[in-house]
């Protein structure tokens, strides 16, 4: 397989012991490329009412535009998968990262609807490679258990960009509006290249392999690995767990807080840095949990069932729902919201575990492969069901009117769903696999 040796300027993998700082600093520094992914594309959460006046187009029409972002995300990685195992960590990274960088600078200066789209699209495939990036330098560095650890440390850390995209950029849009979001995060990815310039070391591509293997051969390869026993039951899981995430704190979260709810920008960005809190802590919770009582799959089934019903919970308290109308309510206080956010936040985070086993699956040189399939199907998930939340929300009259919350209700319902359906597939593969 097409994997760069080690040599003087890569780190050797850690066995025992604490991690050098030699592979640490490395690892963060690409991590910071997750931190802007995930600061970028959960902005529309705390400004979608802002852009869409500012691009003259509807709620649903936001939904399309910014599900082109998870759309070319999922159509990039199968390349990204072939570049990280050809030509190494860092010159991946650094070319995925300056097309990042140009793409936030495009959605900033947006005039319409089809610049927005376009910029979309690039902040997709410049963000391509921002988890991908230091998980496979980490999977090829280090055993499988001390991994399992570093997976959720760098999940965690990334989420740290929605903390940003909440309250922190609430506040700048407020200010200065939605063009000084993407202008921030332009500044954020570029400083992310410059970190990894500075840290990651160079890595020679692998010469023989790469003439050897053509770009077709390679991906197909990437096929055979996503198509095999153990992972498909991990791919089907994978298509809603992101996808609920990016749904409810990424775009719905905001219109729900602001236009169900009746808060202010601020207001919302507070409760959704709430929700931000608890993903970042999250991870580490999970893996506690995890080597506390094992039973992965039991753990990434149960975290999307509970993940679902706290959505319902969500959904139930709106005004004129069940709930409201069983407290003899007219709705539920945004409290309630809070807390149940703060819920699915820590719950949803079991999703980490997926790494792990995605790891365990396959032989270390294989590690960018499948980690590719799985971050497929994770984008493409999202690209999708975001695409039919909108819908959804279209078909509903969009909008926050009628019962429940009207359209925004409507395209929320669309991740529980998906959530049930997908685990339920999930548990029925792995025990046809057995």
């Amino acid at each position: 397989m097409a994997v760069a040796a080690a040599t003087p300027t890569q780190p050797s993998p850690a066995r025992g012991g604490g991690l050098p700082a030699l592979l640490a600093l490395p690892i963060l520094a690409l991590t910071l490329g997750h931190v802007f992914s995930n600061a970028v594309r959960t902005i529309p959460a705390v400004a979608a009412d802002v852009l869409t006046r500012g691009l003259g187009i509807t709620d649903e029409g936001l939904a399309a535009i910014t599900g082109a972002f998870p759309a070319a995300f999922a159509v990039v990685m199968l390349p990204v998968g072939v570049a990280l195992d050809r030509y190494g960590v860092r010159r991946t990274a650094l070319g995925l990262l300056s097309v990042g960088t140009l793409g936030a600078l495009i959605a900033a200066l947006a005039q319409g609807p089809l610049t927005m789209l376009l910029g979309q699209v690039v902040l997709g495939i410049g963000c391509s490679g921002a988890l991908m990036c230091p998980t496979t330098l980490a999977a090829r560095s280090m055993d499988a258990r001390r991994f399992a650890l570093w997976s959720g440390l760098i999940l965690a850390l990334g989420n740290m960009g929605m903390l940003l995209s909440a309250s922190p950029l609430a506040l700048l849009i407020e200010w200065q509006g939605w063009r000084a979001g993407f202008l921030a995060a332009a500044a954020m990815a570029g400083f992310a290249v410059l970190a990894v310039a500075l840290t990651v070391p160079r890595d020679a591509p692998d010469r023989a392999a790469r003439a050897a293997a053509p770009l077709a051969q390679d991906i197909a390869r990437i096929w055979h690995i996503a198509t095999s026993p153990a992972l498909r039951p991990l791919l089907v899981f994978g298509f809603a767990s992101l996808a609920a995430m990016l749904g409810l704190r990424g775009l719905w979260g905001g219109p729900w807080l602001m236009e169900v709810k009746g808060l202010d920008r601020v207001e919302a960005g507070n409760i959704l840095l709430l929700c931000t809190v608890a993903l970042v802590a999250g991870p580490a919770i999970a893996g506690w949990v995890h080597r506390a009582v094992g039973r992965t799959p039991a753990l990434l089934a149960g975290s999307h069932f509970v993940a679902a019903a706290l959505i319902g919970l969500i959904l139930a308290g709106g005004p004129g729902a069940p709930l409201s109308r069983l407290l003899g309510l007219a709705m539920l206080p945004a409290s309630w919201d809070a807390a149940m956010l703060v819920l699915f936040g820590l719950i949803i985070s079991f999703q980490v575990l997926c790494f792990s086993m995605v790891r365990a699956a396959v032989p270390p040189e294989q590690a960018g492969r499948a980690l590719s399939a799985h971050n497929i199907t994770f984008f493409a998930g999202a690209a999708i069901l975001q695409a039919v939340s909108g819908l959804a929300a279209g078909g509903a009259g969009g909008g926050a009117g009628g019962g429940g919350g009207g359209g925004v209700a409507a395209a929320i319902l669309t991740f529980p769903v998906a959530l049930i359906l997908c685990t339920t597939g999930f548990l029925w593969l792995r025990r046809r696999a057995v």
